[in-house]
């Protein structure tokens, strides 16, 4: 293939089609008709980096990360005592992990997900060993705080008959662990390409030394605890 030359085409040689003369639109299309054909198990590794969002621009702050500077350090050295402000807990991390089957493939989407394995064969879901079965994503500063932002604003409140997480989910090293049964809840799904509900368990890394300052931090969150 001819190569193109300070962005202008090359004439092209005999047999072959001409170039396109801008290579971002032309991998912009291609991505785009590759998605539209992608089926509802590869929307599932969408959702799997769900909060993976675009590069922002530097001075870009995320609404939650400026929630906890401005009102929720303050508020959790009040409560718990704290004489320095770094003691006070923080978000470390939040680790997506989804089965999805063939969808692990698809790296087109969103955050590159780490492929998870089978440790030993089943032959009852006929899985065999070291078969690819699911995909993990840990998202970190913005994305985390972004994804946060979406779980909790909107998220949660579409999933039918939600009455609250349940506040006993820590594994008392201050983490948090909560699943979500259909992934169409995220509105960057397509439900029409969904072809079956895939599950996504979320789990929310602190820094907090306890459950009940990680409690504290989630809930100033606005985490929809139950009472």
């Amino acid at each position: 293939m001819a190569e193109a030359k300070d962005g202008k085409g090359a004439k092209p040689a005999k047999g072959e089609k001409a170039a396109a003369p801008k290579a971002g639109k032309a991998v912009a299309a291609a991505d785009a008709k590759g998605a539209k054909a992608k089926g509802g198990r590869e929307a599932g590794a969408e959702v799997a980096a769900a909060g993976a969002v675009k590069a922002a621009p530097k001075d870009y702050v995320a609404r939650l990360r400026k929630l906890y500077q401005d009102e929720i350090v303050p508020k959790l050295v009040k409560e718990f005592g704290y004489k320095n402000r770094l003691e006070v807990p923080k978000l470390d991390k939040i680790v997506l992990n989804m089965g999805v089957g063939e969808a692990v493939n698809d790296t087109k989407k969103g955050q590159k997900a780490v492929v998870t394995r089978a440790r030993k064969a089943i032959s009852t879901f006929k899985v065999r060993e070291n078969m690819p079965i699911g995909a993990k994503v840990t998202l970190r500063k913005t994305r985390m705080y972004e994804f946060l932002d979406r779980l909790v604003t909107v998220a949660l409140p579409r999933v039918r008959d939600f009455r609250g997480l349940d506040p006993k989910s820590f594994d008392g090293r201050g983490n948090y662990a909560l699943g979500v049964k259909e992934h169409i809840i995220f509105p960057e799904v397509d439900y029409d390409k969904a072809e079956a509900m895939l599950g996504l368990d979320i789990v929310v890394c602190t820094t907090a030394k306890t459950d009940a300052e990680a409690q504290a931090l989630l809930r100033a969150f606005n985490f929809p605890f139950r009472q």
